[in-house]
């Protein structure tokens, strides 16, 4: 037998060498399932075209209206709806050559009936009875304020005029600088926000505070507004509680004209289980577009799992990548529970041997990774595609060619829960300086993170966010600029520096949960009944930020000025780090990136004069960002506004304060 082939990622990782048949096998298995595509619809872009076929769709060469389902098992179909006095039998669907269910509406007939705007649904008699339904690839739901009942919509509204077309989102894709959001609580009044209103009003402070990149949640369709989009019911409808399709154009069309990349947070890994609005038994099977039993259902999430290995569901899940691109275009996704995806057992295990990385895989999920990625990089150029994995699948973020799944970036999961775990455990003494250094860097080479102190998952009830772990309830009564406090001076002091070593360290990206930028003192617990159904905690407090009397508006300007820093020096698209300094006695880290020299010193009370460090380069130093500075809420004991020269030895000296960050470049 003839040896194999070692692909890229097994040549440059020791490790996978007793793995090399199950790397090659993996891509093997993504060439045959593209092959099969091909043979059969030409291209796997052409393949991607489900909902040109599937749904509402107008026929400009019958000049009507044809809606298609794909329900193998159902009895009889029969749309209802405002145009048929909702008749559940008056106009049935026929099975069509392909075995699909199919209705045509001719034009002059429905002209004044089938309309923009009104409802529609699909009945459906089948093994678990009859029952009316949501069709699979409808683009618009709306829900009855009095009955809460979902109902789809015949949405054709006049061409939206997009002025996007010279978007360049290269340049955000080598140094991605990510604003997660979420539209519904981004507004300050106690109620839900619309795509305009955070078009308008939210989108200026994101520019202004110099992220690059948007990551959008909950925008589709889901019943439950308190599952913060991840319980998804309708995959090709934008949620209408934000507003219409065109609302979110707007958005998308406005960060394009401000230089933003827009990415979508897509949810794939499982659906809701609710059967009135989901696909769950839609042609009264169990295993329709899910896997048939238990195999099929999170128990974790309560929620159905895709069955990746059907024909239909990788057209409805491929076809669905495609969409957001190209009716919304979108730059990219973060893909949601990759982990769970990956594996039968979804996670819960450790991954402490390489063992784990090729046992209980969903190979049908591995290759729908593989396609989608496909689909996102050939369908647009400079797109986009985040992984939300812990497991540290290796080659997850390498291209396809290279052995790899695709994606550009996997999230950096283990930091945020290092931080917290770090506040929630150790005293400020015991922080090892060793450990900080080997999070933050601890990733696979040649495989790009996202790395963030702190995302949506710390910001909701039942945890606490990173400044509410460092300042608790004084964050409600000592937050005046007038107050002096030790438990915020130490709080603000710590987060800044936590933010700085995590984004300068921790990746090649990096990711901040809307709010968090300035300490935003309160988690998100969405209205449901133990809150009364309350607005109040799914809202950000701008204003908070805006006040020149309280001290919120330092870490606002850290954020800043860090982020400016961070950008202008490219430092996330440096990929050598040179550790210079650790001195465990006094907490310090000093490390030299892109001839930038950060130096963090974590004690508790030394401050060091004339603190002396070797430096790679001889010259004369300006300290360029200094969480010291009165205006990120410092005491102004360092002295920036001089130059620091090195000496006979090539170090540099500097007084060095306690709970500080510092940043130097070479001027000459």
């Amino acid at each position: 037998m003839s040896k194999e082939t070692k692909l890229p990622i097994v040549k440059e990782d020791s490790w996978l060498e007793p793995y090399a048949h199950e790397v090659n096998e993996r891509f093997k298995r993504y060439e045959r399932a593209r092959k099969e595509i091909e043979d059969v619809k030409g291209s796997l872009l052409n393949f991607a075209k489900g909902h040109y076929y599937y749904g509402i769709n107008f026929d400009l060469e019958k000049n009507g209206w044809t809606y298609r389902e794909w329900a193998p098992n159902a009895h009889h179909l029969f749309l209802t709806g405002d145009f048929n006095g909702w008749d559940r039998y008056s106009h049935p669907l026929e099975r069509n050559k392909n075995s699909d269910w199919e209705l045509f509406l001719p034009y002059e007939e429905y002209k004044s009936t089938f309309v923009h705007g009104s409802k529609v649904k699909v009945h459906v008699q089948a093994g678990n009875g009859s029952h009316d339904r949501i069709p699979a690839y409808i683009r618009k739901v709306i829900q009855d304020p009095q009955t809460y009942d979902f109902s789809g919509q015949v949405w054709m509204p006049e061409p939206f005029e997009w002025t996007d077309n010279n978007f360049n989102r290269s340049e955000n894709i080598q140094q991605p600088v990510i604003y997660e959001c979420h539209v519904g609580m981004a507004l300050e009044f106690e109620r839900v926000g619309t795509y305009r209103e955070f078009a308008d009003n939210i989108l200026p402070r994101i520019k202004d505070g110099g992220y690059n990149a948007i990551q959008m949640m909950a925008i589709m369709e889901h019943p439950y507004y308190g599952s913060f989009g991840y319980h998804v019911s309708n995959f090709f409808a934008p949620t209408s509680r934000f507003g219409t399709p065109e609302d979110l154009k707007y958005l998308v069309n406005k960060a394009h004209g401000m230089g933003i990349t827009v990415i979508m947070d897509i949810v794939h890994s499982h659906a809701v289980k609710n059967f009135a609005e989901g696909l769950n038994e839609f042609d009264g099977s169990d295993n329709q577009y899910f896997h048939l039993g238990g195999k099929g259902y999170h128990e974790g999430w309560d929620s159905k799992l895709f069955d990746y290995g059907k024909w239909e569901v990788k057209k409805f899940l491929l076809s669905n990548t495609r969409y957001w691109l190209e009716e919304f275009h979108f730059d990219g996704y973060r893909f949601d529970g990759v982990t769970s995806m990956l594996y039968f057992h979804h996670g819960h295990t450790s991954f402490v041997h390489y063992d784990k990385y090729f046992k209980d895989v969903d190979w049908d999920a591995v290759i729908y990774m593989q396609l989608a990625n496909a689909v996102i990089h050939e369908f647009k150029k400079d797109t986009i595609s985040i992984a939300e994995d812990v497991s540290g699948m290796p080659g997850l973020c390498r291209r396809l060619e290279e052995g790899g799944f695709g994606f550009d970036f996997r999230l950096g999961m283990g930091i945020p829960d290092f931080w917290i775990k770090t506040l929630k455990e150790k005293k400020d003494e015991d922080w090892d300086i060793y450990e900080i250094w080997g999070v933050l860097n601890n990733r696979r080479k040649r495989e790009k993170t996202i790395a963030y102190a702190e995302s949506h998952d710390q910001a909701l009830v039942g945890d606490k966010t990173i400044a509410f772990w460092l300042m608790d309830k004084e964050m409600y009564f000592q937050m005046s600029v007038d107050d002096p406090n030790l438990v915020i001076d130490r709080g603000i002091a710590l987060h800044k520096m936590i933010r700085l070593i995590t984004i300068s360290l921790g990746g090649e990206g990096y990711l901040n949960f809307i709010g968090n930028e300035f300490g935003h003192p309160e988690w998100v617990d969405f209205p449901r009944e133990g809150n009364n159904w309350s607005y109040q905690y799914p809202r950000r407090q701008w204003s908070l930020a805006d006040r020149e009397e309280l001290k919120y508006k330092y870490l606002a300007n850290w954020d800043k000025a860090m982020i400016r820093i961070i950008k202008e020096n490219r430092i996330l698209e440096t990929p050598e780090t040179k550790q210079i300094n650790m001195d465990a006695p006094n907490k310090v880290i000093v490390f030299e990136k892109n001839k930038l020299i950060f130096v963090f010193n974590f004690s508790t009370g030394n401050s060091i004069f004339g603190y002396k460090f070797w430096v790679p380069e001889a010259g004369s130093y300006r300290i360029i960002l200094n969480s010291d500075r009165p205006e990120f809420g410092g005491f102004e004991r360092v002295d920036d506004t001089i130059d620091y020269p090195t000496d006979k030895d090539q170090n540099l000296g500097v007084y060095l304060t306690n709970r500080t960050a510092l940043v130097l470049k070479r001027q000459h």
